[in-house]
């Protein structure tokens, strides 16, 4: 299928707009420096006739013929004194012109006490890190200055440090990972917890900048995205990480949010995803969001070792093959989806021997889903039969060339069942929910560019792709329509992109090819 341009409104539009947003920003800034004489004498007129008649209104009415009179007076002596109009006219704009000037105190150029004895505090801290006893000039000395060390900062409206220029000596290993860490722990504690912070560490100018991330939007909710076949969107990171925006519909607003997308297909390189959390951290609401992505050009297998329901309101569903609950279930749905994955590669392989081009069939998109596949691991021991995960190895090895795509989704306390082929041909990586930076380091193979809080929505965590960066990543709220938590507005999004149902819900969602039907009976 060709991928369709976007509209030259959804590629263009936003760029024309920001360009007529800073011409008229220009354009009235010059305006107002050019009339600011103009605007301050009008400014003080206005306050000087403000003045004039609150005193005439204060003034009882048996003094105002007098006062009038005197008035008069005052007039008819500057009209027949020589240049005396001038000079009242001068004198009044000079009075108008001192009455108009701005009266808004001017900013502190330097911190205030508090931010002060925070930077100080700071500095006394880094002590420690940054200073040898052999330096015959050490930049930070206890009770020295920290304005040389600190040539930029920035604070919030509550006294705390948003953003922070550091520099350090030049004998500071800024290249072993283990030194950072510890300055970039000690400065999370001491500028607060509770957010993220971003280093960044320029090893050619020895200097450490530190700035406030501002949280991921958590308000948006399941939808369509503009993807092209074989990219999925697990969720939406910082903009300064990606080169790629999306329109996305919020309420009756339309905006541009920086995705993660997520390629899968014959030309990607990390075709198999694993998602990793803590219970209620977002992992079946990803594996939700894919699997209404998914169900866009393929179809889709659901197997859940949880025995929840998360996934019902998938079952009989065009495109689902099945939402299987049960270890015999799992069983024979992961059983048929390795023989298809052989059975597509034995039809592609024919028809390019032969010059052709592969079936449509074998074309097709087909998604393996499997949520806490570890906890068919101890009934399948005890009643004697083959693991699930063993079946995966035929998928997980072959699904590239085949157009299967597995995605696994796991609990950290179970991540040691996994089986070594899962662990091996998963290199897209999700962690959602709390994490330290050394459990995050362990599953995504890096550790994350910013400091992981132990607070944080459902849904939220970090994604890297193969041997890519490591992104933040809000996944996009996909509840369970059926669950009574949730509110109307997601439970109407989530509906909305679910397809018709072919069979009834407690009807079996697809007939298993003979193959497949033949290992079920025996």
């Amino acid at each position: 299928m060709a991928r369709r341009p976007l509209p030259r409104i959804l590629s263009t539009g936003n760029a024309q707009l920001a360009r007529s947003r800073d011409l008229a920003r220009t354009a009235a800034d010059s305006a107002t420096d050019v009339l600011q004489p103009l605007i301050t004498i009008t400014r003080g007129l206005r306050r000087l006739a403000s003045a004039g008649l609150r005193r005439w209104a204060e003034t009882p009415k048996d003094r105002r013929g007098p006062l009038l009179f005197l008035a008069a007076s005052v007039i008819l002596v500057v009209v027949l004194v020589p240049y005396g109009p001038l000079l009242a006219v001068i004198t009044l704009m000079a009075a108008a012109a001192w009455q108009g000037r701005d009266r808004t105190p001017p900013d502190p150029e330097g911190p205030d006490e508090s931010q002060t004895q925070r930077l100080q505090s700071l500095y006394e801290a880094l002590v420690p890190y940054f200073s040898t006893a052999e330096d015959p000039s050490p930049l930070y000395a206890h009770g020295g200055e920290w304005e040389k060390a600190f040539p930029a900062y920035e604070f919030d409206g509550a006294g705390r440090v948003t953003q922070l220029v550091i520099r350090y000596p030049a004998y500071f290993p800024d290249g072993e990972a283990e030194h950072r860490a510890r300055v970039e722990l000690l400065l999370t504690a001491k500028s607060g917890r509770g957010r993220e912070y971003l280093f960044t560490w320029d090893e050619e100018g020895n200097e450490l900048t530190v700035g406030v991330l501002a949280p991921l939007p958590t308000d948006i909710a399941a939808q369509r995205f503009v993807t092209a076949p074989g990219e999925a969107v697990l969720g939406f990171t910082d903009p300064t990480r990606v080169q790629r925006t999306l329109p996305l519909t919020h309420g009756t607003e339309q905006r541009d949010v920086p995705p993660v997308v997520w390629r899968t297909g014959a030309r990607s390189t990390e075709p198999h995803l694993l998602v990793v959390g803590q219970p209620g951290s977002g992992t079946s609401t990803l594996l939700r969001s894919l699997a209404l992505q998914a169900l866009q050009y393929g179809d889709v297998l659901v197997v859940e070792g949880g025995g929840t329901g998360e996934y019902a309101c998938l079952t009989g569903r065009d495109g689902v093959l099945g939402v299987e609950v049960a270890l015999a279930g799992a069983l024979t749905g992961l059983e048929w989806a390795a023989q298809e994955t052989e059975r597509r590669l034995i039809a592609a392989n024919q028809a390019r021997q032969a010059g052709q081009t592969p079936p449509e069939d074998t074309r097709r998109p087909l998604w393996i889903l499997l949520d806490r596949p570890t906890a068919f691991t101890p009934l399948a021991e005890a009643d004697g039969r083959a693991d699930p995960q063993s079946l995966l190895q035929v998928p997980l090895r072959h699904g590239r060339a085949a157009s299967v795509t597995v995605v696994v989704a796991e609990q950290f306390d179970s991540l040691d069942l996994l089986s070594d082929a899962v662990r091996q041909h998963t290199r897209a990586r999700v962690v959602l929910g709390p994490a330290s930076a050394g459990r995050l380091a362990a599953v995504l193979g890096a550790p994350p560019h910013t400091t992981p809080v132990e607070q944080v929505p459902p849904g939220r965590g970090y994604a890297r792709l193969g041997a890519g960066p490591v992104h933040r990543l809000q996944v996009p709220a996909t509840p369970d329509p059926y669950d009574d938590a949730t509110s109307e507005t997601q439970r109407q999004a989530v509906l909305e992109l679910l397809p018709p149902r072919s069979t009834p819900a407690d009807a079996e969602p697809v007939a298993l090819p003979v193959e497949a039907a033949a290992v079920a009976e025996a």
